[in-house]
Formats: C-alpha cells, structure tokens, sequence
C-alpha cells in the first residue's frame, strides 16, 4: 500500500464556548468507510478540482491581517484549502461559515439552503454556483489555518490534510448527513481524550494529537487568540508504528 497516491484535503475543526473547557464538533464516520471506518473525526475531506476555480474569488471574504502569515504557508494552494475545508463543513457537518448579502454570518437555513447542501454534496453543483445562486461569501476571516498532516505509508487511503480551526456560528445548528457520517456531537477535547483512553470513543491517531494540543487552551478566546498569532505552522509526516 505504500504506493498509495497522496490526495489533498482540508479539515476544519469547528469549537464553540462552553463550561467547563469548550467543545468541538466531531462526526462520527460509518462503519463500511474505507477510511476512518467508526471512527469519529473532524468535518473534512478532499479538495475537488472546482475549488481552485479563480472565479470564486469574487465570493471570498477579505483575508484578516494576521490570517496573510497563514495564506503564505498554504502556498498556493490556499484558496482551494479554505474553499475545501468550508465546503466539507457544509456538505458533513450542517455548518456553514459564510455571510449573506448584507454582510451578516449566514444564521438559519431555508428549504433553498438545505437542497444546496444535499446537491454540493452529490457533486451536482460546485460552491461557485452555490455562492452566485445564493449570494453569499465564505467567511475565510473566520476560518484559521492550524497544520498539515500527511497520511503515513501503509493506510488504505493516504491524504495531505490541511487543518484549520473556526468558532461555530452562534445560531447554527449542526447536522451529519446520514451518509458519510452516522452520528455527531458537541464534545469538549478533555472528555474526548478520555473517552478515547476507555475505548467508548474512537480515533485515529492524527485526531488524538490534535486534541492533545487543543485540551492545553481553557476557552474558545484562548484557542483563537493562539491561532491568530501563531507565526510557524507545523508540517508533520508521521509513519506506522513497527510491530
């Protein structure tokens, strides 16, 4: 399997205040996935050709100050990682960082909305179209680039995964979608850890590291503040432990 052709793909790990740390949304995966089968995991997955279509920039938020650091370590690939990790978001999880056209986080979902998302989904429709049908902008100003995880040699499926991190927008909803994922929650990184280390919660390897660097931050304003200063963006390429 170490031939395995290496596929882009972006991850946002979406957060939201609560007591006593705050929590992250995690889907879990079903069970006959080929990758990450019954696994629970963070929205995310592939970059699609369409996500590098330069056209989309017209639907895509000015870029935050702090966030130009983060555009230089994506290279340039950095609109197809933003547009991919929304995208997914969208598509698996119900969450949609994106502002309508007055401005505002989109907030609640009509029948229009929901359609878009089964049609992105189904690869009937791209985010250009989506974003000129429904007059919206991503929100890349809300959504932080974190790290970079290669899949190591040996796995059925092997991704180079762009991670990011992005608040919850406060009066959505999230929703897996039935198909790619079966269950989803609210969980904060301390619980999940544990949950994990009793095996009654699910993960690979990549997912317990990260959440190993996030239970270190006591808030959402504490995680943001780190993100949005953080000047290195760590590239790991981990391998298989031997037998």
């Amino acid at each position: 399997m170490d031939d395995q052709p290496i596929r882009p793909a972006a991850t946002i790990i979406i957060v939201r205040p609560a007591a006593p740390q705050y929590e992250i949304l995690m889907l879990k995966r079903t069970q006959s996935a080929v990758f990450a089968g019954g696994m629970y995991v963070f929205p995310g997955g592939k970059i699609d050709s369409s996500d590098y279509d330069s056209r989309l920039q017209k639907y895509l938020s000015p870029l935050a100050p702090e966030q130009r650091l983060q555009q230089q370590a994506l290279g340039d690939d950095w609109q197809a990682c933003w547009v991919a990790g929304i995208r997914e978001s969208f598509e698996e999880a119900g969450i949609l960082l994106a502002y309508d056209k007055r401005g505002a986080m989109v907030d609640t979902f009509n029948t229009d909305l929901l359609s878009a998302r089964d049609r992105i989904h189904q690869g009937q429709i791209d985010m250009l179209t989506f974003c000129e049908r429904h007059e919206l902008t991503l929100a890349l100003d809300q959504v932080h680039y974190f790290n970079r995880w290669v899949t190591p040699p040996g796995r059925p499926r092997r991704f180079d995964t762009r991670f990011f991190i992005a608040q919850a927008p406060a009066k959505q909803d999230h929703q897996h979608d039935g198909g790619e994922t079966t269950d989803s929650l609210w969980i904060s990184p301390q619980q999940a850890l544990s949950d994990n280390k009793q095996d009654r919660f699910g993960m690979m390897r990549v997912t317990i590291k990260q959440l190993e660097t996030l239970n270190a931050y006591p808030s959402v304003e504490a995680l943001l503040t780190m993100i949005k200063g953080q000047k290195t963006f760590e590239h790991y390429q981990p391998s298989l432990p031997k037998s």
